[in-house]
């Protein structure tokens, strides 16, 4: 039995089934001939079986012990250049038997340098520009055409001063397009890049327009987040300064002494239940700081309700008598230091139902 070593072409791998598809694109014509096969090139590299395509590993003698081997090889081959074929152009390669014969002949059907091709990229590399989209998408589609026309037109290799020169230009070529088509907001980089001595290349000046992307978005969000708190700490400092706090309903606008849940409402509020003394404090002028104590009464009923309204008119607030007023004031004239304020607005509540009853 022959032994084949590993690096043989003709040998083997488990994993070299017929089923598998080595790339993804799949030829449809002319349009992308270039790219299948780049791809298919590259991919049967990997797998050691390029000498299949190219005429390198040719088919032994009759007599040989590798023949069964290597027609094993070549089938497979075969069947992967079919895999990536479309069904419009399986029925001219399906009946053949030779890898090499098949892939000669897609070469001379599709393998066109069409001059309108290359005028159409050279096209659309000079009108491609950044627009709304970021520089990453930019450079990538730049870069695709770039691959393209290389794939096209075949480029002197390094081997001479003449040639050397010449890659140098291109790639100069393919700096200036790629600053040509950013967008005016990074005019000052750009004139930073083109007065540099030497000119880096393409891949370094999209490395430094990168950064400048990156750190502009930096700056744009912390301008955003340091609003947030400014308006935050504005809109709490108004809301402190504004009044006091109840302690018992934990609303703003009143104290627990003025607030309503716990001395009863006035005959003009929604809850009103028609309590006599109720409305007390809706005349709260008439008490020692009355002005302030019917602020907070205000700010009490806009915080819980709205006034009630009847027939579109507020109802009529209560007004006392000079001899009721007087009342009051003797009333109040009689503080005492040691009671709570509490105590005076319960005793005038009681003092104002019996002035009610009269």
């Amino acid at each position: 039995m022959t032994t084949i070593d590993f690096n043989d072409p003709i040998y083997l791998h488990p994993s070299d089934t017929p089923g598998i598809n080595l790339v993804t694109e799949q030829l449809i014509g002319n349009e992308n001939y270039g790219v299948w096969s780049r791809a298919m090139l590259i991919a049967l590299r990997a797998k050691n079986k390029v000498g299949f395509i190219n005429g390198s590993c040719l088919k032994p003698d009759q007599n040989s012990p590798l023949l069964h081997q290597w027609e094993r090889c070549n089938a497979i081959v075969l069947s992967w250049i079919i895999n990536t074929v479309s069904k419009e152009l399986l029925g001219g390669i399906v009946y053949a038997t030779d890898a090499l014969a098949v892939w000669r002949d897609l070469k001379e059907r599709f393998d066109r340098i069409n001059g309108s091709r290359i005028f159409s990229i050279h096209r659309d590399i000079v009108c491609l520009s950044q627009g709304s989209a970021t520089v990453s998408v930019y450079f990538s589609k730049l870069r695709e055409l770039w691959d393209e026309y290389a794939s096209l037109v075949t480029l002197p290799s390094y081997g001479c001063p003449t040639s050397r020169a010449y890659l140098e230009h291109d790639q100069q070529q393919r700096l200036l397009q790629f600053l040509m088509g950013l967008n005016d907001s990074y005019g000052s980089i750009r004139s930073q890049i083109l007065m540099m001595c030497p000119l880096p290349t393409v891949s370094q000046a999209y490395s430094m327009i990168s950064q400048e992307e990156s750190h502009r978005g930096i700056i744009a969000g912390t301008h955003k987040q340091s609003d947030v708190p400014a308006v935050f700490y504005s809109n709490t400092y108004k809301k402190k300064e504004n009044g006091v706090k109840c302690d018992y309903c934990n609303l703003s606008g009143h104290t627990k002494e003025t607030c309503y849940k716990l001395v009863g409402y006035p005959s003009w509020h929604k809850l009103y239940k028609g309590k006599k003394g109720d409305s007390f404090f809706f005349n709260q002028r008439f008490t020692k700081g009355g002005e302030q104590n019917k602020r907070h009464m205000v700010n009490n009923s806009i915080s819980e309700t709205e006034t009630d309204v009847k027939d579109g008119q507020p109802a009529s607030p209560l007004v006392f008598t000079p001899s009721q007023y007087q009342q009051i004031l003797k009333l109040l004239s009689k503080d005492d230091s040691n009671e709570e304020q509490t105590d005076h607005m319960a005793n005038l509540a009681g003092i104002f139902t019996s002035l009610m009853s009269v």
